[in-house]
């Protein structure tokens, strides 16, 4: 086994509204904090990720499914606990999921469910794909361009959306408390990644970046993208869309590699790739305060490996 200051781990998780959420091996954890201070945990097996799932850049095209779907889940979760409700997942169907249900079964409804959780997920990342093109597209009727200068202008483009959206809703309230929370949950990461006890005095001395983290897939993707598209026709701006949603999967897919082996090696390569990641986490993670970090000590808490290398990244 690693040194425990070498260990990298990969139990994470995400931040939710008053809450946090954290995947381990075996077993998943949410944990909200309540409006009479308490905190309330819900605990649930992990997925497991069997066949074509476990292949390189198929793994990351699927995790970032389940993600969207899982995600969508505990926050809708956190939301009502968060407000002093309880939590009843039947009341939150619709009209037309409950049709779903009792006409064609649980399963059908699931899916109807994951596939509606995916498109909304999906949605900011077609804009990140679609609008810098047809922006593009946009300034080629008035202004002549060659290639690279499309290739270049559409990068920016990409670049500037995806900073801009991340800076307008890290100052909406609600939002800068998730990220608040985010940042509970890295610092908590990186002090069970040192060997050191869970507590709140040894959590607050950690960092609140984390290579490792969904900020840097992101940013990952958005680079990978930029690289990728380049070699893509400008003849038609449709066509350049279409192709560009056809390759999203292969983007993700190599972006989620890129993201394993940044999180496995540290060298001048890898160090390099990441960076980008950790400066956009300066808009997606903020110091958290203690009562936070109590909850993502609750969340972690019931995840963590027996044995410390079973969960080793």
């Amino acid at each position: 086994m690693k040194k425990p200051e070498c260990f990298k781990t990969s139990v994470g998780g995400q931040a939710l509204l008053e809450g946090i959420m954290m995947r381990g091996p075996e077993r998943i954890c949410c944990a909200v904090r309540k409006p009479d201070g308490t905190i309330e945990t819900k605990l649930e097996p992990t997925p497991r990720h069997t066949g074509l799932a476990r292949l390189p850049l198929v793994r990351g095209v699927v995790s970032m499914i389940e993600s969207l779907v899982m995600g969508y889940r505990y926050m809708m979760y956190s939301a009502q606990v968060s407000m002093g409700e309880e939590y009843d997942e039947a009341a939150e169907e619709t009209a037309f999921e409950k049709w779903i249900g009792e006409h064609l079964g649980k399963k059908a409804e699931d899916l109807v469910l994951a596939a509606a959780a995916v498109v909304g997920g999906l949605g900011a990342i077609l804009i990140f794909t679609v609008l810098p093109t047809l922006l593009v597209g946009g300034v080629g009727y008035f202004v002549e361009l060659g290639r690279w200068p499309r290739v270049i202008l559409e990068a920016l483009f990409k670049v500037t959306i995806f900073l801009g959206y991340m800076v307008l809703i890290s100052h909406m309230k609600e939002i800068h408390r998730v990220f608040e929370y985010h940042g509970a949950e890295h610092k908590t990461i990186a002090c069970y990644e040192a060997g050191e006890e869970l507590t709140v005095a040894n959590i607050r001395k950690y960092t609140r970046f984390h290579p490792r983290c969904g900020t840097s897939f992101l940013i990952l993707v958005v680079i990978v993208s930029v690289f990728l598209y380049s070699v893509l026709p400008w003849g038609s701006v449709g066509l350049r869309v279409l192709f560009k949603l056809l390759l999203l999967p292969l983007v993700m897919g190599i972006s989620y590699e890129l993201l394993k082996w940044c999180g496995r090696s540290d060298n001048l390569i890898t160090n390099l790739v990441r960076q980008p990641g950790l400066w956009v986490q300066r808009l997606t993670v903020f110091e958290p305060d203690d009562s936070m970090i109590e909850v993502a000590i609750a969340a972690v808490t019931p995840v963590l490996p027996e044995r410390r290398e079973d969960g080793q990244w």
